[in-house]
C-alpha cells in the first residue's frame, strides 16, 4: 500500500497497482543485472594481480559470507518466533539452489572461458531467458504470452548486434567450452525457476541468505581442494577489489534479483537481465578505455526496446501483489 499526505493533512492510502509492481520489478532486475555484470570488470582488474578464477570466486564469497550469515541468523530468529519451520523438502531444495545458482553456474562459466572467448560466452549465456521460459512451459506448465516471446526475440537481435563485431568462434575445444557455458546458463535458469516457486513460502531475505551460505561453503571447499590456505593471503588492493566484488556485485544484486522474481516472476526477470552484459560495453569504455562502436549502440537500443515491450505486459498472477 502507498501512503500519501494530501494538502489538507489527511493521509490517503492508495493501493499499489500491478503496473507499479511491474515497474519496480523490472527496475530491480535491471539494476541487479548491471551490478552482476560489473563483476567482470572487477575480475579483469583482479587478474592483473596474478590470481586465478578459483581464488577470485573464493575471496568474493568469503567477504560476502558475514552479510549472508547475519541475515540468515536474523531471519531464522524471526521464523522461530512465528513458529515457521522449514520442511525437510524445503531444506534440501535450498541446498540445491545454493549449489545451482552461485556455485555451479559460476564455476562452469569460468571453466568454459578457458576454451572459448568472452564474446561467444556472452552469446551462449543469453540463452538463459529462453531456458527459463521453456523449462517453465514444459515442466511447470506456465503460460507464456506472444508479447513475451516477441520481447525476447527483439532483445536477442540487439544482443547479436552488440557482440557481432567481436565474435570469434575459434580456438581449441570450442565444443567443450560452449557446452560448459551452456551448462552454466542451464544451472542459473533452474535456480531462477526453483527460487520463484520457493520464495513465496520462505521469503526473499531468508531464502537468499540460506542459499548463499550454501554457495559460499561449496566455493571454499573447492578452493581448499585446489589451493593451499596460504593463497588467501593477498595484497591489500586484491582485498579491496574483492570486498567491492562481494558487496556491490554479489550481495546487493542477489537480493535485488530475488525481489524482482517475487514481483514479476522468473521469466521477465531473466529477460530483463539481458541488459546486464550489454552494460559491460559501457562499463568497459568507462573503466577500461575499451572502444564503443555505432553497431554496439544500435544493439543496445534494440535490447532496451525489447525490455520496453516487457514493461507493457500485465504482471503474472503468481507474482503480483507479493
Amino acid at each position: 500500500m502507498a501512503h500519501l499526505i494530501s494538502r489538507s493533512g489527511i493521509v490517503v492510502v492508495q493501493p499499489v497497482t500491478p503496473s507499479d509492481t511491474q515497474r519496480s520489478g523490472l527496475l530491480l532486475a535491471a539494476v541487479a543485472a548491471v551490478l552482476f555484470s560489473a563483476k567482470a570488470i572487477l575480475a579483469k582488474l583482479l587478474y592483473r594481480h596474478g590470481i586465478d578464477a578459483v581464488t577470485v570466486i573464493a575471496l568474493r564469497m568469503l567477504f560476502a559470507l558475514p552479510v549472508f550469515a547475519a541475515v540468515a541468523a536474523f531471519e531464522t530468529r524471526r521464523a522461530r518466533v512465528r513458529g515457521d519451520r522449514l520442511t525437510s523438502r524445503e531444506r534440501w531444495l535450498i541446498v540445491l539452489l545454493g549449489l545451482l545458482g552461485y556455485y555451479l553456474s559460476s564455476f562452469l562459466d569460468f571453466w568454459g572461458l578457458e576454451y572459448i572467448n568472452a564474446s561467444l560466452e556472452r552469446l551462449i549465456l543469453f540463452l538463459n531467458p529462453t531456458l527459463v521460459l521453456l523449462i517453465g512451459v514444459v515442466f511447470l506448465r506456465q503460460h507464456v504470452g506472444t508479447r513475451q516471446w516477441a520481447a525476447m526475440a527483439v532483445s536477442y537481435a540487439g544482443i547479436v548486434l552488440v557482440f557481432w563485431e567481436n565474435l570469434r568462434v575459434g580456438g581449441n575445444h570450442v565444443v567443450l567450452g560452449s557446452a560448459l557455458v551452456f551448462g552454466a546458463a542451464l544451472s542459473y535458469a533452474l535456480y531462477l525457476l526453483l527460487s520463484g516457486e520457493l520464495v513465496r513460502r520462505v521469503g526473499s531475505l531468508r531464502l537468499v541468505a540460506y542459499a548463499m551460505c550454501v554457495s559460499t561453503v561449496a566455493c571454499l571447499v573447492q578452493f581448499f581442494l585446489v589451493h593451499p590456505p596460504v593463497r588467501l593471503v593477498q595484497p591489500m588492493p586484491v582485498y579491496g577489489l574483492s570486498l567491492l566484488n562481494a558487496l556491490a556485485c554479489t550481495v546487493v544484486p542477489v537480493y535485488l534479483t530475488m525481489f524482482a522474481v517475487a514481483r514479476i516472476g522468473a521469466g521477465p526477470t531473466s529477460q530483463t537481465a539481458m541488459i546486464g552484459p550489454v552494460s559491460l560495453v559501457f562499463l568497459g569504455w568507462w573503466l577500461l578505455d575499451e572502444r564503443v562502436t555505432a553497431l554496439q549502440l544500435a544493439g543496445t537500443a534494440v535490447v532496451l526496446s525489447g525490455i520496453g515491450l516487457l514493461s507493457r505486459m500485465p504482471v503474472p498472477k503468481s507474482a503480483a501483489g507479493r
